[in-house]
């Protein structure tokens, strides 16, 4: 039989965040843009595109 404790108890469980909010997504969202957003600049930056198509031109002249 259920008392008021244990009626209590399973509820407080059942009703606890057990996930983001939305504050929480909207932040995490923002972060990851803001991390898309520095990688793409370092990654078209003049010395690491530079040194990707070096990379690439290699890998395709390369001799089997």
């Amino acid at each position: 039989m259920w008392t008021r404790r244990t009626r209590r108890g399973w509820l407080r469980r059942v009703r606890s965040d057990t996930g983001m909010t939305t504050a929480e997504y909207a932040m995490g969202t923002i972060a990851a843009c803001a991390f898309a957003a520095v990688l793409y600049k370092v990654v078209t930056s003049g010395a690491v595109s530079g040194a990707l198509q070096s990379m690439i031109g290699k890998a395709l002249d390369a001799q089997f």
